[in-house]
């Protein structure tokens, strides 16, 4: 991709930041149930994918259920074939939210370890998490939950090469501001074939922040600031998901299964992942 075109593609984010003024917060565009989340994941895009956990020099791993103790200031790392990244025991906070580039029919990456976010951090207000930091490993799937005084935060990820595979849930009583800043490379840009607005780095990536029951608050080219509402989510999904044509999300906070599932099929307008491929 030309700088000249990556610079027409970006013009439609970056205006909304002219002047210094801030956009006006909108309502999220995407659906991202928990229950999707899996769904959208697809069984050969996570084929051989399994994540392990890092903790005080502890390895976890397998599939099951473990309690860690994370001490004030702790770090676990999270380890996968497809996806890492390391988690503030503080916070559930996210730092260097990495595709691996290993092996795969459906890899984005052209084979390279590429970072998609520098950090995707939640602002508690100076609350923390303290308590056992619960993990859950299922085949390539991963929760993780921690609690604090009134607060809880959760995390949903899948190891695979696409899909929708990251969310980030806070249940807090109020809302929480949750920022997304994109690794090197990476930026946000409007999508003329969908209108939406995607990230990607110059090649036939395509990803998506994935929001629900939550407003943009501000927007750059690296950087995306949501505020979320306590029940609602802040999602990621990489790939062919990321330009598929649907619907925006519903109202819902818990149980969402059956009103945000997907009904059929959805069009894919964007070249890089319809028929024919891109011409970059």
């Amino acid at each position: 991709m030309s700088h000249v075109l990556r610079a027409a593609l970006l013009l439609p984010v970056l205006g909304l930041m002219a002047c210094g003024t801030a956009p006006t917060p909108q309502t999220a565009s995407a659906p991202a149930s928990t229950a999707l989340l899996s769904a959208q994941a697809t069984s050969s895009a996570c084929d051989g994918g399994g994540f392990r956990l890092v903790s005080g020099g502890t390895t976890f791993q397998g599939n099951r259920g473990f309690d860690l103790s994370v001490p004030a200031g702790g770090k676990v790392q999270v380890l996968g074939k497809y996806v890492e990244f390391e988690v503030d025991g503080d916070t559930l906070s996210v730092s260097n939210y990495v595709l691996t580039g290993a092996a795969n029919a459906l890899d984005i990456t052209g084979g390279r370890r590429t970072v998609v976010f520098a950090s995707k951090t939640a602002d508690l207000g100076g609350r923390k998490l303290s308590g056992s930091l619960k993990a859950s490993v299922s085949g390539s799937a991963l929760v993780l939950e921690r609690r604090g005084s009134g607060i809880k935060m959760k995390i949903q990820a899948k190891d695979c090469a696409q899909g929708g595979i990251f969310q980030m849930e806070p249940e807090t009583g109020s809302p929480v501001q949750l920022t997304h800043t994109l690794g090197a490379g990476m930026y946000y840009f409007k999508n003329p074939y969908t209108g939406k607005v995607n990230l990607g780095n110059g090649t036939d990536f395509r990803g998506k922040d994935s929001p629900q029951v939550a407003k943009l608050l501000s927007q750059s080219e690296t950087v995306s600031v949501w505020s979320v509402q306590s029940g609602g989510r802040l999602g990621g999904v990489l790939g062919e998901d990321a330009v598929e044509i649907g619907a925006g999300p519903t109202q819902c906070v818990r149980d969402c299964q059956a009103q945000n599932q997907i009904r059929g099929t959805l069009p894919v307008t964007d070249p890089a992942y319809s028929e024919g491929g891109a011409d970059n």
